[in-house]
């Protein structure tokens, strides 16, 4: 991979984080800007504090704007904004197969 492949590939991965940080702050309504959600920040518990409903909505989010599906069985994919944005760039690759 060479240098401007790679810048691309950066930047594709900060757009993609920050869509996932706007489409968490608009499905759920808060009261922040998607700027102040880190990558690495956990979404539950001590991170934003979300609970079982806010991942109902994020799950939905990721429908809607990403067309991708959640399941149980990867539900841990929701941790951070790092890891949703994984598994959104995992589906991609699974979908261009």
């Amino acid at each position: 991979m060479n240098k401007i492949e790679l810048l691309n590939q950066i930047t594709e991965r900060q757009k993609l984080c920050e869509d996932i940080k706007e489409m968490i702050v608009e499905q759920l309504s808060l009261d922040i800007s998607p700027d102040l959600i880190t990558e690495d920040q956990p979404l539950f518990g001590r991170g934003l504090e979300l609970d079982s409903i806010d991942t109902l909505e994020i799950a939905v989010g990721l429908q809607d704007k990403f067309d991708v599906n959640m399941t149980d069985d990867n539900m841990e994919y929701l941790g951070s904004v790092n890891k949703i944005a994984d598994y959104v760039e995992m589906k991609r690759e699974m979908d261009n197969v």
